[in-house]
């Protein structure tokens, strides 16, 4: 038997969470387990379907900026916010936006399918494009790029 928990909006404003991580295949792992323990530490369930969404999209864009944003002895920088929205609007659920940002200034490709279905990359911001409810990219001054996501929380952290 499933047992199911009562949830209900925000308490808090807003919430953020920045951290800048090295960009490693070690670091793009660590972002997303740490996106994961801050909200749960913010209140929702970790094994909730908004947690998991997030954990998948840190993944995608923390990799993309390994990947495709690293130069070399340059961090990339994972940050979280929760809209305050919910606080002032209680029948409105949280909003989550996540936000990579890495040292390159290189526009991303638009989303779309591998070119071969056998193909290691090029799924990601088809990935990313499918989870969030939206998500853009934005310049990072001197130079760099920020990609962000946002998908909806849903109910709010677990009483």
């Amino acid at each position: 038997m499933k047992s199911e928990t009562t949830e209900r909006q925000p308490l808090i404003p807003a919430a953020h969470f920045r951290q800048q991580l090295s960009a490693t295949r070690r670091g793009a792992r660590l972002a997303r387990l740490l996106a994961v323990q801050q909200l749960a530490d913010w209140g929702w369930a970790r094994d909730g379907e908004a947690v998991q969404t997030a954990a998948l999209l840190v993944a995608e864009l923390a990799a993309n900026a390994v990947v495709h944003g690293r130069v070399a002895g340059r961090d990339f920088l994972l940050a979280l916010a929760v809209s305050p929205t919910a606080a002032v609007v209680p029948t409105t659920p949280a909003t989550l936006r996540i936000a990579v940002s890495d040292c390159r200034g290189e526009r991303l490709p638009a989303p779309g399918p591998a070119s071969q279905p056998t193909d290691e990359y090029g799924r990601g911001l088809l990935i990313v494009e499918t989870l969030a409810a939206r998500w853009g990219t934005e310049p990072r001054p001197p130079s760099g790029k920020t990609v962000w996501a946002e998908i909806v929380l849903g109910g709010g952290p677990m009483g």
